[in-house]
């Protein structure tokens, strides 16, 4: 079949369209043929080789897949071919101590498709049929590519860890990523003053449109000190935290007494420092996230799906031109998410 994978790491030359065997499904997985794979960072950061990251080559990259169910493997009655699904790129053992309490992600088997495991820059996927969830029929395959990976990421940090409720200030960094739209509905969703940072005014005005409340172009001013004089000296009760060590200091700082950093990324470098003082004195919690377990990847494709949150989609490309497409997400010059359409 055709996919789009690498032969072996490196930048973006190295991303070609390939053969490579049609999967089969085993027992308990599915075989969805693909319609549309949204990309993400990740798919630049495995292309380039992570640290103890060892893949077998070549590989194929592509979490956030949607499409329809081709054929079933032994033992799967749910879904059935031809039922039109979108995937949880996340995959767990089901069996050990943090699966059964419901924490997929702490799973020491937890793998993500297009990083540990062949993706969705393909004609097909095989998944686990339990990662599918069911799209209705007027639910475009763009859009719904557009959802898993970044909506069950921003879910997981802003509702599970920080806990985020109606009436509190919420940062959000970055506001054209694509965990970022995410986060922005989802805090607006939950009742929340939502404030967002960019350099582009162009981005800002566009999340306003999708519930920001609170604009901070930081080409301008500093966010932490935006923030400061916006909130009369107090801070905001969360940020937000996934570009890493270019801000996480910034971040630290625009919060609150007993405000909480959640951070699920490190865009820009996985070192952060911190003043620990502040920290203590003012009683702040960092809490990491990443993922999220089956029951809030539900939770919040069933929102998704009601329409009450919304895929952005910045723009398609076929899958031929995957390294177009990789080009302007490595650029940073998309608001949302950009998405291969596969024929």
């Amino acid at each position: 079949m055709k996919a789009v994978g690498f032969l072996e790491h490196g930048g973006l030359e190295r991303l070609q369209v390939i053969e490579v065997p049609k999967p089969q499904p085993g027992p308990g997985e599915v075989l969805v043929r693909v319609r549309a794979c949204a990309l993400n960072h990740l798919d630049l950061w495995v292309r380039e080789g992570l640290p103890g990251l060892k893949l077998p080559l070549p590989h194929v990259l592509g979490s956030d897949v949607a499409g329809e169910v081709a054929e079933v493997g032994p033992g799967v009655t749910d879904p059935e071919v031809g039922v039109r699904v979108l995937v949880n790129p996340g995959a767990s053992c089901g069996d050990c101590e943090w699966c059964i309490v419901g924490e997929d992600p702490l799973c020491a088997s937890y793998r993500i498709l297009g990083e540990h495991v062949h993706g969705g820059y393909a004609e097909f996927v095989k998944v686990p049929a339990r990662s599918c969830v069911e799209l209705p029929t007027d639910f475009d395959y763009v859009k719904a590519a557009a959802a898993p990976l970044v909506f069950m990421t921003a879910w997981r940090a802003l509702i599970n860890r920080a806990k985020i409720r109606p009436g509190e200030d919420v940062l959000i960094l970055g506001a054209g990523g694509g965990v970022s739209t995410a986060a922005i509905q989802i805090a607006k969703y939950a009742g929340c003053t939502v404030f967002t940072t960019s350099s582009s005014d162009e981005k800002l005005r566009m999340a306003k449109d999708i519930g920001a409340d609170v604009l901070i172009n930081h080409a301008q001013m500093e966010f932490e000190k935006a923030v400061w004089e916006l909130t009369g000296k107090r801070g905001v009760d969360v940020v937000l935290e996934h570009v890493g060590e270019q801000t996480f200091e910034r971040s630290f700082r625009a919060l609150a007494k007993q405000g909480r950093l959640v951070f699920c990324g490190a865009t820009t470098g996985p070192t952060a420092k911190f003043d620990l003082r502040r920290g203590f004195w003012r009683q702040v919690n960092i809490l990491g996230s990443t993922m999220a377990s089956q029951k809030e990847f539900e939770d919040v494709m069933k929102l998704v799906l009601r329409r009450k949150l919304t895929p952005v989609v910045d723009r398609t490309y076929p899958l031929e031109k995957a390294r177009d497409a990789q080009q302007r997400l490595a650029k940073g010059e998309q608001f949302g998410k950009i998405v291969l359409t596969v024929d």
